[in-house]
């Protein structure tokens, strides 16, 4: 399965949306990719500033302008249908999740971000229950343990739910892909596993992840690598993306053709020669699952954690409306994590609280 991610890379534009799946549906995607944005349901607006072209804006300002109207989402599922494709889209809340099922997508994916996302889990595996049918799943393991993915897993279950591994960093280092992981997260966890690469090789680490058991490439695409969106600088162009997935499709075919095991050492030792042993040894890591070192450092900030969601006194008793399940990305501090969301409600504050700041057991009575 090859997913084209065009995320937010659309900017609001249907125009350019319709370009980006045109161009996802002729470079060999299977599966078109988008992201159901509600800046609410991501961060704080006090979570600091992202660096652009034109300068440094607010980040919950630069996902506000990303919101579209469930019409937009509606219109872009059924265009993809009607190139023979299938729709995938990734919610960031219970309001996105909520329009997202409402549309009926062809599978929901949980981003890294969200795999602690525990309330929007359980959302969504309420619906897979009620339903005859259950809506595929694949959830992205970046920025994640093992314990993390195996915690989530068990409020979505198993069943036609994927993983992919993945490395939270914009771009990811080759060398830290660990692709071994692949095959021995599957057996682990009793599931199919692929990659979600944020690497800017479109060769390496596609190829070498069907070599190494992969079921899934998700990969970013964009018009052009200069453009304004989000994750466009880390994203393939048409021509690369179109190039990658030639290069899959050989490696799937090898291993049709000569079997798992001669098969994997050739895919392998074709690379080698491009790559050279020693580089592509280090992308095959180690399989022993770990936070790679370029997302080491924002375990905690890109997952999932509870905020003050205003500036609160001493004696104030805590509601709903007052926590946030956010990311806490830049500036802010992180709180405990959402699987002590219930025992928050309800709970007396012991001491000022500042709004955007992480939840802390200190805080409370």
């Amino acid at each position: 399965m090859i997913i084209a991610e065009i995320g937010t890379s659309h900017e609001g534009s249907k125009e350019k949306a319709r370009k980006l799946i045109d161009a996802a549906c002729d470079a060999g995607a299977d599966y078109v990719k988008f992201q159901w944005v509600y800046a609410s349901e991501i961060l704080h607006p006090d979570t600091g500033f992202v660096k652009l072209p034109t300068g440094n804006i607010p980040l919950y300002e630069r996902f506000k302008e990303l919101e579209c109207p469930v019409s937009f989402y509606k219109e872009m599922l059924d265009y993809v249908h009607s190139k023979g494709k299938k729709f995938i889209c990734s919610p960031f809340g219970l309001q996105s999740l909520k329009e997202l099922l409402e549309i009926h997508p062809d599978a929901v994916k949980i981003a890294s971000p969200e795999l602690n996302h525990y309330k929007m889990l359980e959302a969504l595996a309420d619906y897979r229950k009620n339903k005859c049918e259950k809506t595929p799943v694949i959830l992205s393991s970046g920025v994640s343990t093992l314990s993390d993915i195996e915690k989530a897993l068990s409020i979505t279950g198993k069943d036609n739910v994927s993983l992919l591994h993945c490395i939270t960093s914009y771009p990811a280092p080759e060398n830290e892909y660990n692709l071994r992981l692949i095959k021995n997260l599957s057996n682990i966890l009793g599931i199919p596993c692929g990659v979600s690469d944020h690497s800017l090789d479109p060769i390496l680490v596609p190829a070498l992840s069907v070599a190494c058991g992969g079921t899934i490439i998700e990969k970013h695409i964009t018009l052009s690598r200069k453009t304004s969106g989000l994750d466009d600088p880390v994203a393939l162009e048409p021509e690369q993306f179109g190039f990658m997935s030639h290069i899959v499709n050989q490696a799937k075919a090898t291993l049709n053709h000569y079997g798992i095991e001669t098969g994997t050492k050739r895919i392998i030792d074709q690379i080698s020669e491009q790559f050279g042993s020693e580089k592509v040894e280090k992308v095959l890591g180690t399989g022993i699952k770990e936070l790679a070192p370029s997302e080491s450092l924002n375990y905690g900030r890109t997952n999932r954690s509870l905020h003050f969601m205003k500036e609160f006194e001493k004696g104030h008793v805590i509601n709903e409306e007052d926590i946030g399940i956010l990311r806490t990305e830049k500036v802010l501090t992180p709180g405990i994590t959402p699987e002590y969301y219930d025992l928050v409600i309800g709970k007396t504050l012991s001491r000022n609280v500042k709004s955007g700041s992480g939840v802390q057991f200190e805080d409370l009575m």
